[in-house]
């Protein structure tokens, strides 16, 4: 099961409440204020690893909440406070904390009092973070339909949300929701006048709120292309991915991740998408669920059949597959690019590589077949070297 995008309610622990009590010992009759102070709650914190590659520990456990802290004691006994809840989530996942539920006036109740409901609060710590990356600016509205550029922390989203974090870098931590403070002790109420305080604090209650995770995978190379046109084969040839291989369209249904390794110990991370059709853009297929995959890759292999199996073009395929990178994010196609030809052993795929060399002159194109490895040992030296020269643009 793969999941990108999963809706998360989270809750930090509360802090104690402080103890009332008075110091009593042999001989001493009227000892003074003695309650101890209430432990500090949890904080939910995320922290990166590059070890996990979706969201599934998510959806298995929505409810992210930490251990409160114990309550204060006599003696002046602090109480101990709760653990931190720690989650961790893969790189490329963005945190949105949601918009509060609208309440509607018709459904108040006849005293007039708003009908019970649980409360969306956006993390005292989360909306810092959102501060400080506006600048003292308004945070911009971002549309969902119109995505030409990657969203930035503080983008507000109408369905989402607001964006409060953006996790890439393995080992880094985000305080999702900090713990609520302990509360005071009355031996700390005790003053000349007032020596014998008969109260204290309760603890402060930690940040809570629902928070939408939405997984974009990093990976170097994004292989893109029709179904059936040999992704998962490619895939399977220049790494150590197995995905699912089956002569009919739409094998794959969720992304896959492959290591392609060197004999120098050299790493690509290489992704491969679910089949894109023409109308992708509009949601059509699999529609646009996984094209974000590829947002954050460094070069894109655009993978063509050249021997037409599927009764298709690849010339046709070609300028559709663009088309539709085109509508869903422009900036796609200021990435490099490469024009993969597969399935180079079929009979038709030598006069359908001449038509396709003579309309794209200026494109070039790489011919392989992944099913008995033609030409893949030279095509992992050109993903490596495309690799770092992407790397040197940016």
């Amino acid at each position: 099961m793969f999941i990108d995008e999963i809706k998360i309610f989270a809750q930090a622990g509360h802090g104690g409440k402080g103890a009332i009590a008075f110091h009593r010992e042999a001989y001493i009759t009227k000892g003074g204020p003695s309650g101890g102070n209430g432990g500090r709650g949890g904080d939910v914190i995320f922290e990166v690893s590059h070890d996990l590659n979706n969201l599934i520990g998510q959806f298995f456990n929505p409810r992210l909440i930490a251990e409160g802290g114990q309550g204060g004691m006599g003696k002046g006994m602090d109480g101990i406070s709760g653990e931190n809840l720690i989650i961790k989530v893969p790189c490329g996942t963005m945190v949105w904390a949601m918009p509060k539920p609208e309440v509607d006036p018709a459904e108040e109740s006849e005293d007039g009092a708003e009908p019970e409901h649980k409360p969306t609060i956006v993390s005292s710590h989360a909306r810092s973070v959102i501060r400080s990356s506006r600048s003292g600016e308004i945070a911009r509205e971002y549309n969902l339909a119109d995505e030409e550029e990657a969203p930035k922390v503080g983008t507000v989203s109408p369905q989402k949300g607001e964006l409060i974090a953006d996790l890439t870098k393995h080992g880094e931590r985000f305080i999702l929701c900090k713990g609520g403070r302990g509360g005071l002790g009355n031996r700390n109420f005790a003053t000349a006048r007032h020596q014998t305080p008969r109260f204290a604090q309760p603890g402060e209650v930690g940040d809570e709120g629902d928070f939408l995770l939405e997984l974009r995978i990093i990976a170097e190379v994004g292989i893109v292309g029709y179904p059936n046109a040999g992704k998962s084969t490619l895939l399977a040839a220049v790494s150590h991915a197995r995905p699912k291989i089956a002569p009919y369209p739409f094998t794959t249904l969720h992304p896959q991740i492959g290591i392609l390794e060197y004999p120098d110990w050299h790493r690509l991370t290489v992704c491969d998408v679910p089949g894109i059709i023409e109308g992708a853009h509009l949601n059509v297929g699999l529609g646009h669920k996984f094209l974000r995959h590829i947002k954050r890759c460094k070069i894109l292999i655009v993978l063509l059949d050249m021997a037409g199996a599927d009764a298709r073009e690849p010339w046709d395929d070609y300028k559709k597959l663009l088309s539709e990178l085109k509508f869903y994010d422009p900036a796609l196609l200021e990435k490099p690019r490469y024009v993969v030809a597969n399935k180079m052993d079929e009979p038709q795929a030598e006069a359908n590589l001449k038509k396709f060399k003579q309309k794209f002159r200026r494109v070039k194109v790489i011919p392989i077949s992944a099913a008995f490895d033609v030409g893949i040992p030279a095509f992992k030296e050109f993903l490596r070297e495309a690799v770092a020269e992407a790397s040197e643009g940016n």
